[in-house]
């Protein structure tokens, strides 16, 4: 029997969960709603890379969890264990039953080090570091100051995962500091990617091939990491043909910077409101879940296939919003989500390129006068000063400020090709 009952219940309190919360209680003063987060500590994952690079501190993307939702809003500190959505309730690890009337899912993605065998035991030593983690981010930049000479090694696994461009980014942003200090001559610096191409939307992929060209990088494509010796420094990676024959290659390094693979959550992909896939399912338009009416889910855990971003969030926070008021007011669902995710992938210390895209590949730029394959200050002062502020002080505090983005702005620089 649940011991507490609210009208929103929000499983997740990263950037989704917080700003669903923040925006519903904006709109609706009245509504019952709890948060389900574990973690006393929220993090601007975005900043990661710049932490990784130097730019940041890790504190620069910290906040307490406490400070970032309202005291009208129930924050319940524990690790959600089953879905009931048949019942309309949730059971935490601690065997407390939450029930609801709308649940909105959104606990991320889970980061799985242990599918490349011997990652655990060396990662955060034996220069194997990784930005994807606030745990071992800091590390990074420390291989990247220690080392004067050698092989640099950047991976990238199978997708989906989160921010498609995070893995190259740090790979720039190495590359250039070493060029500055005047020693990018003494490395070999490789992008070795699971994918066939170094971008997924071909617009933006010819032109982070001559970001990389431009810093000497060898790229490897069909290259998947599997297995790490750390104290030998060596690393196996699996490369598939074009005719889909795989064989395993070792490769050796001095420093390596490792994206882990990863999948939805163990306690999502043992639920019933699973995919097949193993990912929340929901319908890519209008994020409700396909069998449960009353169940939502975005962010980095569902099916839709778009870049998994905080961009993306932001777009999605509003039509998950206006869906759950929208039915408990009796009035129809609407298709507001297009696919749309930005990515400002850092192509130096202090220029990026801006890529935003929808479902399909369609690239969908907001700001049409400038084509968005072009390193621009603009993108750098957005990715360490613009886009943070609008991340804390807009996105998760509620606030609705959208920027149109039209896949016809790009027709242009596509004709010029």
């Amino acid at each position: 029997m649940s011991t507490q009952h609210y009208s929103v219940l929000i499983i997740g309190g990263g950037a989704a969960g917080v700003s669903v919360a923040n925006t519903l209680r904006r709109a609706n003063k009245t509504m019952s709603i709890a948060v389900v987060e574990p973690s006393e500590q929220h993090y601007y994952q975005p900043g990661f890379t710049l932490v990784g690079g130097g730019v940041y501190t890790l504190q620069q993307t910290r906040r307490n969890q406490a400070d970032l939702l309202p005291k009208s809003v129930n924050w319940i500190k524990e690790y959600t264990e089953t879905f009931q959505p048949d019942a309309n309730t949730v059971t935490l690890r601690s065997g407390a039953v939450i029930g609801y009337d709308f649940l909105v899912v959104c606990p991320g993605l889970q980061l799985d080090w242990h599918k490349v065998e011997g990652l655990p035991e060396t990662l955060g030593k034996n220069g194997v570091c990784s930005n994807y983690s606030p745990e071992t981010v800091a590390y990074t930049w420390q291989c990247i100051q220690q080392l004067a000479s050698g092989t640099a090694l950047f991976t990238q696994p199978p997708m989906p995962i989160k921010c498609a461009g995070a893995p190259q980014k740090i790979m720039y942003l190495a590359a250039d500091r070493w060029r500055k200090k005047g020693i990018l001559d003494q490395f070999t610096v490789e992008f070795c990617t699971a994918g066939p191409s170094l971008f997924g939307v071909p617009f933006f992929a010819k032109a982070l091939s001559q970001v990389a060209t431009g810093y000497g990088i060898k790229t490897h494509f069909n290259c998947h990491l599997v297995a790490i010796d750390g104290p030998s420094q060596t690393a196996v990676f699996e490369i598939t043909d074009a005719d889909g024959n795989q064989r395993r290659e070792q490769k050796s390094f001095d420093m390596i910077h490792v994206t882990p693979p990863q999948s939805a959550p163990d306690f999502i992909q043992h639920s019933p409101l699973s995919h097949t896939s193993g990912w929340l399912d929901v319908n890519d338009k209008t994020l409700q879940h396909p069998r449960y009416a009353n169940v939502f889910g975005l962010g980095d855990v569902t099916t839709t296939p778009n870049a998994k971003t905080a961009a993306a969030v932001r777009k999605q926070v509003p039509v998950v919003v206006d869906n759950i008021l929208n039915l408990s007011d009796g009035k129809a669902l609407r298709e507001g989500y297009d696919g749309y995710g930005s990515c400002p992938l850092t192509t130096s210390l202090g220029k990026a390129m801006l890529a935003e895209f929808a479902y399909g590949g369609k690239v969908t730029p907001s700001f049409p006068l400038l084509d968005p394959r072009k390193n621009r200050r603009l993108w750098w002062w957005g990715k360490t000063v613009g886009f943070p502020w609008l991340y804390w002080q807009v996105m998760l505090k509620g606030y609705r400020i959208d920027i149109p983005h039209l896949a016809c702005y790009a027709k242009r620089f596509v004709e010029k090709e």
